[in-house]
């Protein structure tokens, strides 16, 4: 598929006829513009010698009613490029954003979250401003230079020899500018990358800035990224600069040369003063079209970095394809692991699970506990489908997750992740993401079960609480409790929590187990936990280690037979000093 087609795909009909007028309206502009010095050469050259009034008003009404009728036609190409441009970027933003949202993590991390938002934002708008400029300035400026050269040759062939020496003077240094001028502004696009990447990385860790005081090394580094991107400006468009002196240079020493031989040539009555000013004119409107020209491959050059980068995200193959039935659901919450080996880029050499096997039945609670690096949330990452293996295969319900399609697998299937994460605006709207129907009842019933009801109420606006960005005005227990709220909304056949009560107190901790129990009986519930307190009550306890389930059973299987699990245990047990206490006390 070629680069335009690519672009243009999915545009509305309302916007491609848009960017069809436009050009249209710019060629009877153009018209209109190369006709008018015509008619000023007969107002000069018969009118205005002849003392014919009447002439001279008839001609000057037409001439006014072409500048006016030329006026009409740039207004209406304007606004046809503008709309045809605005629904270009909308369409290819939004193209872009569906792509994106199709990525799977491995997608997402081949390119980062800062570049693709440089890639939704700026190159999107040097797209769009490149396209605007396509659907006029490729049109009018070719229009207008073989028009300008057909009315200048036809009033004075001689004198046109001139563009043969004045037309290269500018093409050829135009031509060269933009083949050295495109490598910076690739380099100035990656620059643009870095400082999107500081900033977002500085506002999303504004705590942790704070919290160590470095504002001034945090400030310091946006500086030099800032500085960079400056630098790779200046230093790509001190190229491109060079067009405007070069163009005015060869117009002016064209318009010297002209009125030189033109003068001659009136004075040897071979040509009339009304003709050589219409045929500077025609010399500033052929050179403009060129500087115009020049323009558009400058504009080129800036955004074909741009439109690679757009490209390469609309042409990146998906890691996940949902090649699945959609109308296969799984029948229960079981999962069994077959030889699971997985690599984040997908070499077994760098697999982070080697040879996992396992099986869960459903309505199981299962606990998984193992050091930092051990792949735990890797592992659990397999069911909803958000990596694939790179060998073996997974089941849920009987089925390899690769079966079913992505929307029904992940319907049934909660993940409560270890970073939190919620969304401008209510409370409720927030909970709703696991059930857009589900009704106040159903909301307090989950936000009861996830210990979380009584701190919502103590809110003046309870459940119509405006949460800022990402639930800066929750404390972080409050947001763990919040998002298991919003999973068991869901009532999936399996729900997943990855360390989701770090932040909570053992206390809360049990209560919420509790509810999980009573609330959820047929799902099948997958702790991930650093604290064995919060798993030893589970149906069936993994232990990892570097990538492999090493051991399993029930807590006190495990204090028996797994070294790894009793070491952890008795470091705990001496930390605490009360991990056999009941949490209700």
């Amino acid at each position: 598929m070629s680069t335009v087609k690519k672009l243009m795909t999915g545009l509305e009909r309302k916007y491609r006829v848009a960017t069809v007028l436009a050009p249209v309206t710019i060629m009877g502009e153009v018209f209109l513009e190369v006709l008018i010095p015509l008619i000023m050469a007969r107002i000069i050259d018969v009118g205005i010698p002849n003392h014919d009034a009447k002439y001279v008003t008839l001609v000057g009404l037409l001439m006014i009613g072409a500048s006016l009728l030329s006026l009409s036609c740039g207004v209406v190409s304007g606004c046809l490029a503008a709309t045809a441009s605005q629904g270009f970027s909308h369409n290819l933003r939004r193209r872009l954003f569906s792509k994106v949202q199709d990525f799977s993590f491995f997608n997402v991390d081949k390119f980062s979250t800062a570049s693709l938002v440089t890639r939704l934002t700026t190159d999107v708008t040097n797209a769009q401003n490149t396209y605007a400029m396509i659907i006029r300035m490729c049109f009018r400026a070719p229009f207008m230079f073989i028009s300008a050269i057909v009315m200048a040759v036809y009033m004075n062939a001689r004198l046109s020899l001139i563009f043969l020496v004045a037309i290269p003077c500018v093409a050829i240094p135009a031509a060269l500018i933009m083949t050295k001028a495109h490598p910076r502004f690739e380099a100035m696009m990656k620059k643009f990358d870095k400082l999107n990447a500081s900033v977002q990385e500085n506002l999303i860790g504004i705590r942790a800035v704070k919290a160590f005081v470095r504002e001034d090394h945090e400030s310091e580094k946006f500086r030099q990224a800032a500085d960079d991107v400056r630098s790779a400006q200046v230093k790509a468009e001190k190229l491109v600069i060079l067009n405007m002196p070069i163009l005015m240079l060869v117009m002016y020493m064209s318009i010297i040369v002209m009125m030189w031989f033109g003068g001659n040539q009136i004075i040897a009555g071979d040509m009339q003063t009304g003709e050589l000013i219409s045929f500077i004119t025609y010399l500033t409107q052929i050179l403009s079209s060129l500087m115009m020209i020049s323009m558009i491959f400058v504009m080129l050059v800036i955004s074909r970095a741009s439109i690679q980068r757009i490209c390469e995200v609309l042409d990146e193959p998906l890691d996940l394809t949902d090649s699945g039935d959609s109308a296969l659901k799984p029948s229960d919450g079981s999962v069994v692991f077959k030889n699971v080996s997985f690599s984040y880029d997908k070499r077994m050499e760098t697999a982070v699970l080697r040879d996992v096997s396992l099986s869960i039945k459903s309505g199981q609670v299962v606990g998984i506990i193992g050091g930092t690096g051990s792949s735990k949330t890797t592992l659990v990452s397999m069911i909803p489908r958000l990596y694939d293996v790179l060998s073996g295969s997974v089941e849920v319900g009987g089925h390899d997750v690769r079966d079913y399609g992505l929307k029904p697998l992940r319907e049934d299937v909660a993940m409560v992740l270890q970073k939190n994460v919620l969304f401008s605006g209510t409370i409720r709207e927030n909970l709703r993401w696991g059930d857009v129907n589900a009704s106040d009842a159903e909301i307090e019933a989950a936000c009861r079960a996830a210990c979380a009801h009584d701190f919502i109420m103590s809110f003046p606006e309870g459940y119509d609480t405006e949460l800022g960005q990402g639930g800066v005005n929750v404390s972080g227990g409050q947001k763990q409790r919040l998002c298991i709220a919003r999973a068991l909304l869901k009532k999936p056949k399996i729900i997943i929590f990855d360390d989701s009560t770090s932040a909570v107190d053992t206390a809360t901790d049990a209560k919420i187990r509790e509810a999980l129990r009573t609330s959820l009986p047929e799902t099948t519930k997958i702790i991930i936990a650093q604290r064995i307190a919060s798993v030893k009550d589970a149906d069936v306890i993994f232990v990892m280690d570097e990538g492999r389930v090493v051991d399993s059973g029930t807590h006190d299987q495990l204090i028996e037979t797994s070294a790894i699990y009793r070491e952890v245990y008795e470091s705990q047990l001496k930390g605490s000093g009360d991990m056999d206490r009941p949490e209700s006390d």
